[in-house]
């Protein structure tokens, strides 16, 4: 029988049925390699106290602290027996802030006995925010008992404590106990690392770095250990994806090279104006690429407007002049209306292609979404398979078996991130041979993650907005700390409109779901703060605006619920200037071109991210005229939610704010959402810190898979790309 290995032992067998059903549900952890890979998030020194003014609101914390003052309070409560409840509340404290914990009902007694003035403990509980102060209520703890040599001290062996992501079903204190029972198997890790590389920078091996982030001594094994573990996930994700391009450059592609005098030519000479060099250069890269014979893969990164379509376009073109055909995928029917409209107008008699009045050098854009007639969706796909149409624009109907091409020689894919990688893939199976890919982002991505993220993938940026954008004001309006703010917001969008601008109003939520709070029986309770009420409804606020402070101009609604004819007939409409104001949720984020457009107003801004915020103020300023946009909030002021809408009203670079981003937020959630929801690998690799370490572990993995691509002299690393990868990923690097 085989025995098997120490790292893939089951937890359930190790810890037992309970601590391990837990950890599988709530931290996606099954097997004792899983447990040794969940790094504390950070370490407190004994004798140090935690900073409680750092507290991040709504996360699960852990803090080590002292009892400044507890009090049993008895209030009157119907519920209670004898009528009278009773509230604990303990004051902790760090030297140099205070938090408050509270403790209900029959969850008081042991806490009132052993949480005295002066004791000091680990706690760990939500932070939230009632009457405008921080506070934990009902958290779970750990007496720290001084010297006493007690299991407790045992288990926190030497002077750091190892502070674990946690959740609320299992403290940190848990899981450190569990850790420890595991340790002893680290001793088994095999080495992914060449010992070449490791010896070469001086690393330590790697049960040494497991034994040492988890019960390091001293701040130096921490960093040993750190240098490690960093070199090990940023080497192993980097030869998976040096592996796919090496796979990549093995397939055959038609290369597509443009006619000296063909449709490419004839739309050049036609543009009203000149393409900015940051165009030039990169539809330079792209031709070069789409006259090789391999697939190009290339990502194309550009502000919102900085003219990516334009690039994508020309790009179209000269595969239709090399005899191919295109097709681009948009994420939305509202989306590829939109695209279809903008390239036939940019394209004039040149799209018109079969018909009367259609130029020499033409074709035909056909648009294909779910929602068309069978008529029209009829008569595309006869002019997709008899080459009629050189280009299509659609969503992601054009992935269906029944669509099939004469000759698809690129795919361009708008905002990557929207779409899963089967998209990606059976798009790309519609080929004869595997078709030229582009991908476009109006999502800034830092180099480092574009190297992580889109590893297999090569980059290009426009940086450059074209000629006569305008600048946009970004302001925080503060409804809870100043309501006159956002009155005067309102006065704003009155005033723009007034000098005949047009403006929008985001709201995070549609407002006729079923959990809608209007329909709730539930009563709020008095502790449901702005953190607590649902977020504010389209239908909701169009309907307050309209009444109140924006009465007698003309309003409408916008969401993604609404039949696609009624969504296109509001944007015609809106577009034509036949609407002052357009209450929608974030189907606005993508493509949504008004330059008449000047102000909008974010409401509960704090709901949406700092790249979608950054998204959505690219909606106005796109005409001559200056845009506006105000973020309105009702967090505290020394709130991260706050910050954050600060960080996005003092830059419009953004570049800027996706490390802003990054730094704010976990890694895990931005490169989470560019894996179209693979889970991230990522523990201890920071993306934006550790530049280097990705830029240096991407030469490396390239020169070890140009050596030896099926790794056959490395067992180590091959077993470590099996376990790093988990099925999603693997699937995700295997279909690029």
């Amino acid at each position: 029988m085989d025995l098997v290995p120490a790292l893939e032992e089951p937890l359930k067998k190790v810890l037992g049925p309970a601590t391990a059903k837990v950890m599988a549900e709530h931290l996606g952890l099954h097997t004792v390699g899983d447990l040794l890979h969940h790094y504390p998030r950070r370490y407190e020194e004994r004798g140090q106290l935690t900073h409680l003014a750092d507290l991040p609101l709504d996360e699960h914390a852990t803090v080590v602290a002292q009892v400044a003052d507890a009090r049993l309070l008895t209030f009157s409560s119907p519920k209670a027996p004898r009528g009278k409840g009773q509230r604990l509340e303990v004051t902790i404290t760090d030297g140099s802030g205070q938090l408050k914990l509270v403790f209900f009902g029959n969850g008081v007694h042991k806490p009132h006995k052993e949480l005295l003035p002066g004791t000091r403990a680990l706690f760990a509980g939500k932070v939230s925010v009632f009457n405008r102060r921080l506070q934990l209520a009902h958290p779970a703890y750990e007496l720290l008992r001084g010297d006493d040599v007690t299991e407790t001290v045992d288990t926190w062996a030497g002077a750091l404590i190892p502070l674990y992501p946690a959740t609320a079903k299992l403290e940190s204190w848990k899981i450190a106990k569990a850790v420890q029972t595991v340790l002893p198997s680290a001793q088994e890790a095999t080495d992914p690392l060449p010992e070449s590389l490791r010896a070469g920078r001086g690393l330590v091996p790697l049960p040494e770095a497991l034994l040492k982030i988890h019960r390091p001594h001293t701040k130096a094994d921490i960093e040993d250990a750190r240098s490690r573990l960093k070199w090990d996930e940023a080497f192993v994700l980097q030869v998976a994806l040096a592996r796919r391009r090496h796979a990549d450059a093995q397939l055959p592609a038609v290369a597509r090279k443009p006619k000296k005098d063909g449709l490419l030519s004839a739309f050049d000479a036609k543009l009203p104006f000149t393409l900015t060099e940051g165009q030039l250069k990169v539809s330079k890269e792209i031709f070069d690429d789409l006259a090789t014979e391999h697939p190009m893969h290339r990502l194309l990164q550009g502000e919102v407007g900085s003219g990516k379509t334009m690039v994508a376009l020309r790009a179209m073109l000269a595969v239709v002049d090399a005899g191919g055909q295109a097709a681009m995928l948009a994420p939305t029917e509202v989306l590829a209306q939109q695209h279809h409209r903008s390239i036939t107008e940019m394209m004039g008699e040149l799209a018109e292609g079969g018909m009367l009045g259609g130029a020499e050098h033409s074709t035909k854009v056909v648009l294909l979404t779910g929602s068309m007639g069978a008529a029209g969706r009829r008569q595309a796909l006869l002019d997709l398979v008899t080459a009629e149409a050189g280009i299509v624009i659609g969503t992601h109907a054009l992935i269906e078996d029944k669509v099939q091409f004469h000759d698809l020689g690129l795919v361009v894919v708008d905002e990557q991130h929207r779409f899963g990688v089967e998209q990606r893939d059976a798009l790309r199976g519609k080929g004869k041979q595997p078709p030229h890919l582009l991908v476009m982002t109006a999502t800034p991505i830092p180099r480092t993650v574009a190297m992580t993220v889109f590893g297999d993938l090569e980059t290009s940026v426009l940086d450059q907005l074209p000629a006569g954008r305008s600048p946009i004001a970004s302001h925080v309006v503060p409804a809870a700390d100043k309501p006159h703010f956002l009155s005067r917001a309102w006065e704003r969008v009155r005033e723009e409109v007034s000098n005949g601008h047009q403006a929008y109003v985001v709201c995070p939520r549609i407002g006729d779901e079923d959990d809608d709070p209007k329909k709730s029986k539930k009563k709020p309770s008095p502790e449901d703060d702005a953190e607590k009420r649902p977020p504010l409804a389209v239908l909701d606020i169009a309907d307050q605006l309209a009444k109140g402070p924006l009465q007698g101009l003309k309003v409408e609604v916008l969401h993604g619920r609404m039949p696609p004819d009624d969504k296109d007939a509001v944007m015609r409409r809106f577009a034509a200037g036949e609407t002052d104001v357009l209450v929608a949720t974030t189907v606005i984020e993508v493509g949504v071109n008004v330059p008449n457009a000047t102000a909008m107003v974010i409401m509960d801004a704090d709901r949406f991210g700092v790249s979608q915020l950054h998204q959505l103020r690219g909606r106005v300023g796109r005409g001559s005229a200056a845009g506006l946009c105000l973020l309105v909030t009702e967090m505290a002021e020394a709130s991260p939610a706050r910050q954050r809408l600060t960080a996005v009203a003092s830059t419009l670079d953004g570049f800027e704010l996706s490390r802003i981003d990054l730094e704010q937020r976990r890694e895990g959630d931005v490169l989470g959402q560019a894996q179209s929801g693979a889970r991230t690998s990522l523990r201890m690799l920071a993306v934006i810190d550790d530049e280097e370490i990705i830029a240096e572990a991407r030469d490396e993995a390239t020169a070890v898979v140009a050596s030896d691509p099926d790794l056959a002299h490395l067992p180590g690393l091959r077993t470590a790309l099996q376990a790093l990868l988990d099925e999603e990923r693997e699937q995700y690097l295997e279909k690029g």
